[in-house]
């Protein structure tokens, strides 16, 4: 892998001191680059991060205010007097936040504070959604057909849409990150979801301007990256695929694209150069462009937006070019020209990325907030030391052991990258490493994204935009498991269940304290029920010998198992009856009984759930920004009848069933905790 490094120009001189104007994990990032690079840090927090991983490994640390980021991180002279506190000479913005609005860019430079990022004005020219769409026009870019222009309100969003044909892609003209997006089928998805596009373009980057454009539909999202310097040199870096996304929001990236041809990738790439080159582009920026997978020619592409600025899949591109963004974005900064020519980008080998999310799959990807118990990544956070990290498995995070994950921010807890020669194994160290993940405290999505690099669609390479959706209709209920995998997972079920049997006899006082444990078990495993047999001689499944080695010791939460030669990581939690179980996308409830008591368990009667039908509840911690009606209110199945927002996302909660409203237990504005009641029905 080649490294770039760049030749300091005469009176280019590295800055001493940066300032971070973000959080979490790409503060970390960007904190570790810096060091490496001998410059000294100062991270900037709300009270929510006071005791965040990013702001202790920063040199310095300035509190601007509390956890809304309204309040704190999006306040651009309390990041200016941070800077004049402590003596920073620049500031990276990461992404989101302040780090596409020109405004701050413009108040940086009148303190004499450089920005680590693209000019004022190629940040207005197309950090704008709506005016880059006007530039690319003009530059003779083929644009996705759409209404490029102010939207006076939901009637006139209506007649637009109407006009260019549905489907229709409604976005906040400011937004990224799959914020301020909403697709829709028909009028009244229109009229549903205009004014919430607008509230969260507003509420997350102080614009409610949107605009409308035609879907393509069986898309594949593809993204170009681009790299320049102040003396005019542009280069791109390859493109990354982000096609499988989940509300708009990306959640595995690989690079390179396995759609892309070499000739697509140059005509992507050099247009993509002159389009920055149309507004003096310089620092790392993203060209996102949308082809349709029904096009096989593989020639047809569209200008969708630039993203002026650090994507947070960039690590993917870093580990086939050997290029650290981050850094060269420094070294841009301070004035130093491009280490690299166009056709010193290479291509070495194949990298993913998954986003680890605080959201459950299990209760349809619902927000999850609170405390993270144990937090363990396969490796350790990313040091800044090798850009594939610990043999080809990257981790970029900003958590620990016992911090909490607040509504205030963005879900996403942690990004795994892996890279090898081939995509295939590239995956498979996905699996392997997402296997290990430790997470605990909060619902999150690991089992999703191993049941994604496992799934033979994604194998094959044929995804677009729309995978989860046509793959998952019913939502996710855990990735599905061979006869095969059910019987070894019996197996390490009875073995730990006679570790902790041999446990409980060795305890002082206990009676039969000189007995064995039993060496004859029932694993029941869903609908499966199995007999396992113990010996010295092996373990037998139902008829079938198992080759188990492993080893275990009552408490331990990961066994690291061989069946055979093959590795097999499974977590392990202890419940009343016996373990959850968790490997290769999916957890598994494991009851493991002695064959002499379970013959007992016919006899137990079974608790039925309460029926919590007729009340709506709320699905996660938010806040209720809109009740839709009132006690007497008739409402029919399917009726929005509430909005909880909660990590900068608004959730629409629909009448399950048609009813009367008998009363009312909350009101707009209050914030509710999972589970609490906003209205029941009679």
């Amino acid at each position: 892998m080649i490294t770039f490094r760049a030749t300091q120009l005469l009176g280019a001189e590295l800055f001493k001191k940066i300032l971070i104007a973000n959080r979490g994990e790409i503060a970390c990032r960007v904190i570790k680059t810096a060091k490496k690079m001998g410059i000294a840090t100062v991270a900037v927090y709300s009270d929510a991060d006071a005791r965040a991983p990013f702001v202790r490994i920063a040199d310095e640390a300035v509190h601007i205010g509390p956890p809304p980021a309204s309040e704190s991180y999006l306040l651009a002279d309390k990041i200016i007097a941070a800077c004049k506190e402590t003596g920073a000479e620049a500031v990276h913005p990461g992404y989101g936040f302040l780090s596409e609005r020109a405004s701050f860019v413009e108040e940086l430079e009148k303190n004499n504070i450089a920005f680590i990022g693209p000019p004022p004005n190629a940040i207005a020219a197309m950090g704008d959604k709506i005016e880059s769409k006007k530039l690319a026009l003009e530059a003779g870019v083929n644009v996705v057909p759409g209404f490029v222009g102010e939207i006076n309100d939901t009637d006139h969003a209506v007649e637009i849409s109407n006009d260019i044909g549905y489907p229709v892609m409604m976005k906040a003209s400011a937004g990224g990150g799959g914020k301020g997006m909403r697709l829709a089928y028909s009028e009244k998805d229109v009229c549903e979801g205009f004014e919430a596009t607008k509230r969260e373009g507003l509420n997350s980057f102080g614009d409610d301007r949107v605009f409308i454009e035609k879907f393509i539909e069986d898309p594949r999202h593809i993204e170009i990256q681009i790299l320049g310097d102040k003396h005019g040199n542009i280069v791109y870096l390859n493109e990354r695929e982000c096609s499988i996304q989940r509300r708009h929001q990306k959640v595995v990236e690989e690079a390179p694209s396995p759609f892309v041809t070499p000739k697509m990738r140059k005509a992507m790439g050099e247009q993509c150069v002159a389009l920055s080159a149309a507004v003096n582009y310089h620092s790392a920026g993203t060209v996102e462009l949308i082809v349709s997978g029904a096009d096989t020619t593989g020639e047809s592409f569209y200008f969708l937006e630039m993203n002026t600025r650090l994507q947070v899949e960039h690590p993917v591109t870093e580990a086939i070019t050997g290029v650290d963004l981050v850094e060269q974005m420094i070294r841009v900064a301070a004035g130093e020209q491009l280490p690299m020519k166009q056709e010193d980008i290479g291509i070495d080998g194949w990298a993913i990325e998954n986003r680890v999310y605080a959201e459950d799959p299990y209760r349809g990807f619902l927000p999850s907030t609170g405390r993270i118990v144990r937090y363990g990544p396969p490796v350790p956070g990313w040091s800044g030391d090798s850009i594939r990290g610990v043999d080809g498995v990257r981790v970029d995070d900003g958590v620990m052991d016992g911090g909490e994950v607040s509504i205030y921010y963005d879900p996403m807890i942690a990004k795994l990258i892996t890279w090898d020669k081939t995509r295939d194994e590239a995956a498979d160290k996905q699996i392997a490493a997402l296997d290990s993940f430790e997470l605990e405290g909060l619902g999150h999505n690991i089992d999703f994204l191993s049941a994604l690099m496992q799934h033979p669609r994604f194998r094959s390479g044929e995804i677009t935009t729309g995978f989860i959706a046509e793959e998952y209709p019913d939502g996710f209920q855990g990735a599905p498991a061979s006869d095969e995998l059910i019987g070894n997972l019996a197996a390490i079920a009875a073995f730990a269940g006679a570790a902790h049997a041999d446990r409980a006899r060795r305890v002082d006082n206990q009676l039969g304290e000189r007995l064995d444990p039993p060496s004859e078990w029932q694993v029941k495993i869903g609908d499966n029920v199995l007999s396992v047999e113990l010996s010295e001689d092996g373990i037998d499944v139902d008829g079938t010998e198992i080759d188990l080695s492993a080893e275990y010791t009552p408490g331990d939460r990961l066994i690291e198992a061989s069946i055979g030669d093959q590795p097999l990581t499974v977590k392990i939690k202890k419940t009343i009856t016996g373990f959850v179980l968790t490997t290769r996308g999916a957890s598994f409830d494991a009851q493991v009984l002695p064959q002499s008591i379970a013959r007992h368990t016919i006899h137990m009667i079974e608790k039925i759930p309460p029926d919590l039908s007729k009340f709506l509840l709320c699905p996660m911690p938010g806040l209720l920004v809109a009740l839709h009606v009132g006690e007497g209110d008739k409402v029919e199945e399917g009726q929005p009848l509430a909005v909880v927002e909660a990590m900068k996302m608004e959730n629409i909660l629909r009448a399950e069933k048609n009813g009367v409203v008998k009363s009312v237990e909350a009101e707009q504005g209050d914030s509710l905790a999972v589970d609490a009641v906003i209205l029941e029905l009679e």
